[in-house]
């Protein structure tokens, strides 16, 4: 079919902030509705469209497309001077496919195929589909996505495709099974043991087996998985190799098959905060997305406050919260990207959650400027609204959108419009990745947390200390990226002032001798307790700690025991089995250095003797903690799991002392009085982002002495200033002023 004459095109829109919002949900309203919703996007400055295409619903019987309405959509959005950006949902396969090959079902760890079909997009999407480890289902696939991308690839405006909506299978939740045990996965999972292990013998050390022939080299299938190395490997393969080989397979096609070569990207639901999988991800893509539904559950089940406790949820504690999960989050999606890739929120909360019986609260505009200039702190690039009419399936229905299920306009979605405006004023500032290098990093190890996902008790803490450690330096006022241990080798890893290792219960030495480098070299090492506790190969490290972090810390191990939480509670404590099994509750006291300031010690309390290292905590006569100079850096073994105090048994102590401790580190905060401060940086140009988490406005005198020009980024008025200039942001608020050399 012809095209229209377009004047937005792939180069033109690398120049915006993508500003977007996702058009509908199957089954669409009709053809003059959307319209009418696409030229009001246009009036209201939005620049992009998201149409999501369905599998099942364009090849309802093979080889009969169906792409008319894609087409009279992305040239009627390329009239309006608009992107569009594609989502495609190919777990929604047609049933056709399982006629065709009726082994192609993915299978439970009982060994029951699932019988689940996917109707309709909800629930999520099509999830968990057929398995593409099938080779005849993986080639029907790649074929329509070639055609799909053929046909609808003639329209330049299309600027992003978007291969999977929240990657991974969710088949637990979904189908009540964990899969995938076909015969297809399994020859998958053994190819890839013999590229790990080289061969039988090698797999055989490795997991203390004595397998003869690959073929009865299996997975393990327990109820529930324990903690063996058949079960790490494999937990490891499923997220991090199957899935992984899924999302290349259709980046390639689409590679091979675009003439325009545009970007190729995924995007998560969220990202799983202490795993290394999001890096794998967005490695095998031009790069790698998240969802963010800031009032979609913000709290931990441990929080302080959190409303599971049935405690009444207080609005500045749930709108902290809710800051904080927008900025670990984009944190975390910004640090597993390439260098220079874009950073998006490829759905973005618009309106009232919505989930069968239960409705949220409708955002106010105070909660779109507070989320949206939040997520554009932690290095956001652009933003995709998820949706822009009321949903209209009955399990969400009017729900998350910008617009109500009728009407022109909302106060919200005038304040997304306004928000989306001003950034798209300097695009070369919002629109690309300009957020500077933090001087610390929070390493994350894959093979550490899938380890303690076998573990029933272990699986929550690695997640749950990261996050606390984020929301601890967030408050503090310290910018913080993460790493990947396949960064460690990365000469831009001494970069960094500080190295924070959170849980780190299973440690290979490889590891463990890159954290060593980085200390010799002049880093500084923080480790909370029982680095290495546990090997890579998924057994008891005699001496109880790595070899090499316990030569690097200076120190043998002495003791560990569970420490009880205060008051008696049990958040995240198993019942004790008999008298004598925890420890009571304690603050660590500080030594030397560190005299006068205490931590709270939260789910282990392991002591050491010190070789070489000095005491910096102690618990009675025993050193709790220390420091080692190794090199020409220093490493600190802190025996307790010290980010849970970020968002449980808060305590100003333990803040302190942390604070402290960096600063000795060489990284200060970067507040304004009580304002928290971010920055966005390009060229000559500069963003500082301003962050009120009080629950009263702040006034602050700022210092733009080494700035020619000043402006308020949403336009509010500045006063006269020379060097200084003194601002207002109101409680709970966010303000961003734009700078110039």
């Amino acid at each position: 079919m012809g095209k229209e004459k377009i004047t937005l095109n792939k180069q033109q829109f690398e120049k915006l902030f993508p500003l977007g919002s996702h058009l509908c949900r199957e089954p669409m309203p009709s053809m003059s509705e959307l319209k009418a919703d696409m030229e009001n996007l246009k009036r209201h400055g939005f620049n992009l469209v998201k149409l999501q295409e369905h599998w099942m619903v364009d090849e309802p019987l093979e080889g009969v497309y169906d792409f008319s309405k894609y087409h009279e959509l992305i040239e009627h959005a390329a009239k309006l001077d608009m992107g569009v950006y594609i989502g495609l949902t190919c777990e929604q396969a047609p049933g056709w496919l399982y006629r065709k090959y009726p082994d192609c079902r993915m299978v439970g760890k009982d060994g029951i195929p699932v019988a689940y079909e996917a109707q309709t997009t909800l629930p999520a999407d099509g999830k968990p589909g057929p398995c593409y480890d099938h080779p005849g289902a993986m080639g029907d696939q790649l074929r329509f996505i070639k055609r799909l991308v053929t046909e609808l690839g003639q329209h330049e405006n299309i600027v992003v495709w978007n291969i999977w909506q929240e990657i991974g299978y969710w088949s637990e939740y979904l189908v009540g099974a964990e899969v995938c045990y076909c015969p297809y996965t399994l020859h998958h999972f053994r190819q890839w043991l013999k590229q790990k292990y080289g061969d039988l013998d090698g797999l055989n050390k490795a997991w203390n087996t004595n397998y003869q022939d690959w073929e009865y080299v299996l997975p393990s299938r327990e109820r529930e998985s324990y903690c063996l190395p058949q079960n790490v490997d494999w937990n490891y393969f499923m997220k991090n190799v199957q899935v992984v080989n899924v999302l290349k397979e259709r980046a390639r096609v689409i590679h091979e098959t675009d003439p325009l070569n545009r970007p190729v990207f995924a995007h998560v639901g969220a990202p799983i905060i202490g795993s290394g999988v999001d890096w794998n991800y967005a490695r095998s893509l031009d790069f790698l997305g998240s969802s963010m539904y800031p009032a979609w559950g913000a709290f931990h089940n441990w929080d302080d406050g959190a409303p599971a406790r049935r405690e009444k949820p207080n609005k500045q504690e749930t709108i902290l919260a809710e800051m904080c999960d927008i900025a670990l989050k984009f944190d975390y999606i910004r640090s597993c990207n390439r260098k220079g890739a874009p950073i998006w929120a490829a759905e973005f909360q618009g309106g009232r959650t919505s989930n069968g019986f239960f409705i949220g609260r409708v955002p106010q505009p105070e909660d779109i400027r507070r989320w949206m200039l939040t997520a554009v702190a932690s290095g956001v690039t652009g933003i995709s609204f998820w949706v822009t009419r009321a949903e209209i399936a009955a399990a969400e229905a009017d729900g998350f959108s910008l617009l109500d299920s009728i009407g022109e306009t909302t106060t919200r979605y005038e304040e997304a419009s306004r928000i989306g405006k001003a950034l798209n004023k300097y695009p070369e500032l919002f629109g690309k990745p300009s957020s500077p290098v933090a001087k610390m990093a929070i390493m994350v190890n894959e093979y550490n947390y899938q380890l303690l996902q076998t573990i029933k008790e272990a699986s929550e803490h690695i997640s749950y200390t990261t996050r606390g450690w984020h929301r601890l330096l967030w408050e503090l006022g310290i910018p913080v990226d993460f790493v990947d241990i396949s960064q460690l080798k990365d000469e831009s890893i001494s970069n960094y002032n500080v190295l924070l290792v959170p849980f780190p219960f299973s440690m290979s030495e490889e590891v463990a001798k890159d954290l060593a480098a980085y200390v010799r070299k002049g880093g500084n090492l923080i480790s909370e307790a029982c680095p290495g506790r546990i090997t890579a190969n998924v057994y008891a490290c005699r001496g109880e700690l790595s070899p090499t972090m316990a030569s690097v810390c200076g120190v043998r191990h002495k003791g560990l025991t569970l420490i009880s939480e205060p008051g008696d509670k049990d958040r995240w404590s198993p019942p004790a089995l008999g008298w004598g099994q925890y420890a009571e509750p304690a603050m660590l006291i500080g030594e030397g250095e560190f005299a006068g300031k205490s931590l709270r010690a939260n789910v282990y309390l392991e002591t050491y003797e010190c070789e070489s290292a000095k005491p910096i905590l102690s618990i009675g006569q025993e050193a709790a903690g220390v420091v080692n100079t190794y090199g020409e850096g220093k490493a600190y073994l802190i025996g307790t799991i010290v980010g849970h105090n970020g968002t449980a048994y808060r305590d100003s102590e333990t803040r302190d002392f942390i604070q402290t401790l960096l600063e000795k580190c060489g990284v200060k905060n970067e507040r304004q009085d009580k304002l928290l401060l971010r920055k966005r940086v390009a060229g000559n140009r500069e963003a500082l982002i301003f962050i009120n988490p009080t629950d009263g406005p702040i006034i602050a005198e700022i210092d733009v002495s080494k700035f020619n020009k000043v402006e308020d980024l949403l336009g509010d008025e500045l006063p006269n200033w020379e060097h200084s200039v003194k601002i207002t942001v109101p409680a709970m608020d966010i303000r961003v002023l734009v700078c110039n050399r």
